[in-house]
């Protein structure tokens, strides 16, 4: 989901989706063109799971699609990925 959505952030969206204990198994990733630490970190306050930073990594994507929580490759520096814990 992308964070600078119109009407309402994605933020709001994953705290209202957080909030709602039927989704407690939902994944939710944050992906946008937001990603200095300060923005990964509120991400993850609000409910998301994780946080890309676009243009995303395919590798990064190619798993997060698998289900692999934590990547087995570190990102190469500069290259707009961000991982988070």
């Amino acid at each position: 989901m992308d964070l600078g959505l119109p009407v309402m952030s994605g933020f709001e969206v994953a705290r209202r989706v957080r909030a709602n204990t039927t989704n407690a198994s939902t994944r939710l990733v944050a992906l946008s063109g937001y990603g200095q630490d300060s923005d990964v970190e509120a991400a993850l306050e609000a409910g998301f799971d994780d946080h890309i930073t676009k243009p995303p990594d395919p590798a990064r994507l190619d798993q997060l699609l698998a289900g692999v929580s934590e990547p087995q490759l570190p990102p190469a520096r500069g290259s707009g990925m961000k991982i988070t814990p």
